[in-house]
């Protein structure tokens, strides 16, 4: 019997934007898998500085964003543990919470496979789950070979086999918060509620 596959979606989200809710369609339909987790983090441990919005304001517009695609959903698994948020525990809490019949997907852009041996116990964390690296429609896929070295060639071999391939929404949270700051037009880059909030709750302001 083939295992149901979960997939999990980390980041600062600050705010989240069509981009993402746009390529995390596509990884769920890549994937099959039944549903995608949008997991805010506290604070990345490889960027090191917390997010502009609260824990509640960004964790309350991933609802908002998502909250009409039954495929996803929300965890607040890492805000309630104390910062930074390693993805290796996220995982170990969905496995336990899903049980063995579940296959885990971990989603990441692929401007972070550079860093990935940078990441708390990537070894572990590329054997026990499947870590989902998103390409852009007209990217090369990246190259894995600078970590043959130090993950071995089964790993990397692991990686590759798990690329797969999402829109080329050329759209960032920094950009979305200059915008915002600037008083510019965001309609095209935000899910209306999700702006609708920021304006009510006056995020992202200019100082």
């Amino acid at each position: 019997m083939a295992k149901r596959k979960i997939a999990l979606f980390g980041g600062t989200f600050d705010p989240i934007h069509l981009g993402h809710t746009r390529v995390a369609e596509a990884a769920a339909r890549q994937i099959e898998a039944e549903n995608v987790v949008f997991i805010p983090a506290k604070c990345s441990p490889l960027k090191g500085f917390f997010p502009n919005a609260t824990d509640d304001d960004r964790l309350r517009m991933i609802e908002l964003a998502t909250r009409s695609n039954e495929r996803f959903s929300v965890s607040d698994c890492e805000l309630r543990r104390p910062a930074p948020s390693y993805t290796l525990d996220t995982v170990k809490h969905f496995q336990k919470e899903c049980g063995d019949d579940a296959s885990i997907y971990w989603l990441i852009g692929a401007d972070s496979v550079d860093d990935l041996i940078l990441w708390h116990r990537i070894e572990e964390l590329i054997d026990i789950c499947y870590l989902a690296v998103m390409v852009r429609g007209g990217y090369a896929a990246p190259s894995f070979d600078r970590h043959l070295h130090a993950l071995g060639r089964d790993r990397v071999e692991k990686l590759r086999r798990n690329v797969i391939e999402t829109p080329s929404i050329d759209l960032s949270s920094t950009h979305v918060r200059h915008c915002l700051a600037a008083g510019e037009d965001v309609r095209d880059m935000l899910c209306p509620d999700v702006l609708d909030y920021i304006r009510r709750h006056g995020l992202y302001r200019r100082n």
